[in-house]
């Protein structure tokens, strides 16, 4: 496919997930069936800008004055992919597989529009509605750190240390130019790549096969370091979902003491069933959700870890369509799940045994306001300083997280160049 027939092909599948109302994923899905001829390159190119015209919606729109489908692809190409615009309308003149030549008024915004007056939201490029919540956690540096979770994210994994060395990974994708995480003591990272250009898909390597790691960030790799879950603990893992943090317990625990993976949907848990045999863990149980599943480990617990359903705000560089989905119903109820399923997963903290209360959003509604709101429902638990556990594990050396007022940690791109993560550890008093 030519350049402009690639352009061509995203604003048709921008059309079809406005218009429909339906992920991007499934819309490049079923235009890749419909077009056979595409190759993977062509595939990558149009994912690509599709997923930078989502991360960059609201600022292309100002700076272009619409936000047609048409407008967000010429919009990455110029202000997102640098390409001149005089370029892009001979290139368009001599295809006839591109979209109509660019007119004056598109020349003119691709060649001037910039975001002077724009607003907060639209620098950010968020929803409106949602830019105070930013706001009440990053306070003047909410603009910059909204932004950020529209940048294109790494390719991390997790080394998984039953198997192999973080050394012998860097050596096995050293053709791809991967380096150490900064943060995680078991990540590597593979960085993204600028235009069309795509990453390696590395599940279809014989390193994933023998299970010598699991893709995953560093912001989830950092968070499952942050429980400290030590050889010989008991750890449940309440909402375990596919098992990518039991997976990092295991390995942390070098597969000695017991963790309890559940989840309130067992067919998420099913997943876990492959994972766990590929990477060699001996020190999973699954515990399917129904009626008296987890009545043996009440109390007994050295570590629940919490890691809640929620908006999903943190994970915005890896679906970008999530952040114009999201609504203000969602995220109300998205609290009151938080809220009960911390409360009841509390009762299996044994004393002087660790909560830990994990999600992939930076809201404040989510993160500080509720752990402020268990603390004062559950006086039996007090807060351990997240600052102080980080310098501990991580190191006083390294970029550091923001710290609330409860002591609570959030990572995100523009602070630890992680995904976002809020990570709340709260310990059940002795007695």
């Amino acid at each position: 496919m030519t350049p402009g027939a690639r352009i061509q092909a995203a604003i048709e599948i921008l059309a079809d997930i406005a218009d429909h109302h339906r992920p991007a994923h499934e819309a490049l899905a079923d235009w890749g069936r419909s077009h056979r001829f595409a190759g993977s390159a062509d595939r990558a190119a149009i994912g690509n800008l599709v997923f930078d015209a989502l991360r960059r919606r609201a600022s292309i729109a100002w700076r272009m004055g619409s936000e047609e489908p048409r407008a967000l692809a010429l919009g990455v190409v110029c202000f997102v992919w640098g390409d001149r615009p005089d370029a892009l309308f001979s290139r368009f003149a001599n295809d006839r597989h591109a979209p109509a030549v660019p007119d004056a008024a598109e020349l003119q915004a691709l060649s001037t529009a910039s975001l002077d007056g724009a607003p907060d939201w639209v620098r950010a490029d968020v929803p409106e509605w949602i830019m105070p919540s930013f706001a009440a956690t990053f306070g003047d540096a909410a603009v910059a750190e909204a932004a950020a979770l529209g940048d294109r994210p790494p390719l991390d994994m997790r080394v998984n240390t039953l198997k192999t060395t973080r050394e012998r990974l860097l050596q096995t994708f050293a053709r791809h130019r991967a380096v150490a995480t900064p943060l995680s003591p078991a990540g590597v990272r593979i960085a993204p790549l600028p235009g069309p250009t795509r990453l390696p898909n590395v599940q279809a390597e014989p390193a994933h096969a023998k299970g010598w790691f699991e893709i995953q960030d560093e912001g989830s790799q950092l968070a499952a370091f942050l429980v400290d879950a030590r050889p010989g603990h008991q750890v449940l893992d309440f909402c375990a979902g596919g098992g990518g943090k039991s997976l990092a317990f295991a390995a942390a625990m070098d597969n000695r003491g017991q963790i309890y993976a559940h989840d309130a949907d067992r067919r998420r848990l099913s997943a876990l069933v492959g994972r766990m045999r590929r990477a060699g863990t001996r020190n999973i149980q699954l515990r399917e959700p129904g009626n008296g599943a987890l009545d043996d480990l009440r109390g007994n617990m050295d570590r629940v870890v919490v890691d809640a359903p929620c908006t999903g705000t943190g994970t915005w560089r890896r679906r970008p369509d999530a952040r114009w989905r999201v609504s203000p119903q969602a995220l109300a109820r998205r609290v009151d799940e938080q809220r009960a399923i911390l409360a009841a997963a509390a009762e299996f903290t044994k004393p002087g045994g660790r909560l830990v209360y994990i999600t992939c959003s930076v809201l404040a509604e989510e993160n500080t306001r509720q752990v402020a709101a268990f603390l004062d429902r559950h006086r039996e638990f007090r807060m351990v300083p997240g600052g102080e556990v980080w310098a501990a594990l991580v190191g006083d050396d390294r970029p550091v997280p923001w710290i609330d007022d409860n002591g609570g940690l959030t990572l995100t791109p523009a602070r630890t160049g992680t995904d976002g993560f809020h990570v709340a550890i709260m310990e059940r008093r002795p007695g």
